[in-house]
């Protein structure tokens, strides 16, 4: 079954780490642009980071910059996104997506996305 898997997550406290993971199973994401969403309950879902088909490009919302850091491993076909720094405002449930368009912020439909994971912030 062609999917993404996503694994990480949990309960941390303010200023902890977090490192969430999605991989492809299935297929190669070699070929695909990732980007990573949270959706907090009662918002709207928000894009959070990306990383370009070949790895050359990533961007960051503004409420994570210089916190989060996405990066991809080829060999393991998977796209990491390591959050530091972590705050109450980042507890959301985070889905990764897959979509063919060779950079961020491409129209190109998404075609996997992974089961999402809550990662929850608090003392």
């Amino acid at each position: 079954q062609l999917q993404l898997v996503q694994s990480g997550g949990g309960l941390v406290q303010p200023g902890g780490s977090l490192r969430l993971s999605c991989a492809a199973s299935g297929f190669t994401l070699d070929y695909y642009t990732i980007d990573w969403f949270r959706q907090a309950p009662g918002r709207g879902r928000e894009g959070v980071s990306c990383i370009s088909r070949s790895g050359g490009a990533t961007n960051y919302a503004d409420s994570v910059k210089g916190r989060f850091t996405i990066s991809r491993d080829y060999a393991k076909t998977t796209v990491f996104l390591q959050m530091n720094s972590l705050k109450p405002e980042d507890t959301a449930v985070y889905y990764c997506a897959a979509t063919r368009g060779p950079e961020c912020a491409s129209t190109t439909p998404y075609e996997y996305w992974g089961q999402g994971t809550q990662v929850t912030v608090s003392s």
